[in-house]
């Protein structure tokens, strides 16, 4: 029953994310990206730095690693071609340094309320897998509908799991376009999540699924560098005055993370696509992103 559930669940944020896809975006121009890029370069804070988010927690922001807040942050994620309010966005971190290979993370903040966490002891990751596949092809008609690659998932990049002494949650799933031959590039969103008293922050990092494996302790190290507030706490929650999410842990898996999944994808398959066109019209300015595109431009050969 719980597992009809979320299927539900993740179906219907699926057709929320093909929603919000559709939604007209005028392309911007490279004189605009060049404006973009050069604000979000002078925006960007260098680590080692505490980053407070949302008057909910402080990123101990690591040495080695840039954060763009927001509003900047957002107009990065829209020069990428991703549409969208950013409501819930605080910020993007990217690597510093030019010896790291292509990867970046997504830094949000949801307030959602307690999210009750009894469901992931009984979360049989193969049944929420195949919710996944049955969602993503219940979707491709209207992905092809509104002129998006339809796609089909892989499998599970790291099965969910979640730490019940530190409210954390940790899950990846590999994706790529529908008929793509097993050996073409395929992009991965690595999703950390830790929960709070009144929502929940999340981490999620855009990479290469080849280079997860070299990349996923970037966003273990991040999700370890956050601290939520004294009185924000998951352990804080006072069951008489807070309010309570309307869903599970689970629902991070098999819903929240089905939106982030058809959002988040285009994202990355934009910069895969464009990334030579951007790194040309980040010549000579903006050397912080152009060091990162310049690294995806290697990586799609």
């Amino acid at each position: 029953m719980i597992e009809k559930k979320m299927q539900r669940l993740a179906a219907a944020l699926l057709m929320l994310a093909l929603s919000a896809l559709a939604m007209p975006a005028r392309a911007m121009s490279p004189d605009e990206r060049k404006a973009v890029f050069e604000e979000a370069d002078k925006a960007a804070v260098h680590g080692p730095k505490d980053i407070a988010l949302a008057q909910q927690a402080v990123l101990h922001l690591p040495a080695g690693r840039i954060f763009v807040p927001q509003p900047q942050a957002a107009r990065v994620v829209l020069a990428m071609g991703n549409p969208g309010e950013f409501k819930t966005l605080q910020g993007l971190v990217f690597p510093e340094s030019d010896t790291d290979k292509g990867w970046f993370a997504v830094v949000e903040y949801h307030p959602s309320g307690y999210i009750k966490d009894d469901d992931a002891k009984n979360w049989n990751a193969d049944e929420m897998l195949q919710s996944f596949r049955e969602g993503t092809e219940a979707q491709n008609a209207e992905r092809k509908k509104v002129g998006v690659t339809e796609m089909e998932i892989v499998g599970w990049a790291e099965k969910p799991a979640y730490e019940a002494a530190t409210h954390r949650l940790v899950w990846a799933i590999g994706l790529r376009d529908k008929g793509a031959p097993a050996e073409a590039d395929q992009g991965v969103n690595y999703n950390t999540y830790a929960l709070g008293r009144e929502g929940y922050l999340s981490l999620n990092l855009v990479t290469d699924l080849k280079d997860l494996g070299s990349h996923k302790g970037e966003a273990q190290t991040l999700l370890g560098a956050l601290e939520l507030d004294a009185g924000k706490r998951y352990g804080d929650f006072n069951a008489s005055t807070d309010h309570v999410a309307e869903y599970g842990v689970a629902a991070l898996v098999l819903g929240v993370g089905a939106k982030k999944l058809g959002l988040l994808a285009v994202v990355f398959a934009f910069v895969a696509k464009f990334a030579k066109v951007i790194f040309l019209a980040l010549a000579g300015f903006g050397a912080v992103f152009a060091r990162l595109f310049k690294r995806k431009n290697a990586n799609i050969g």
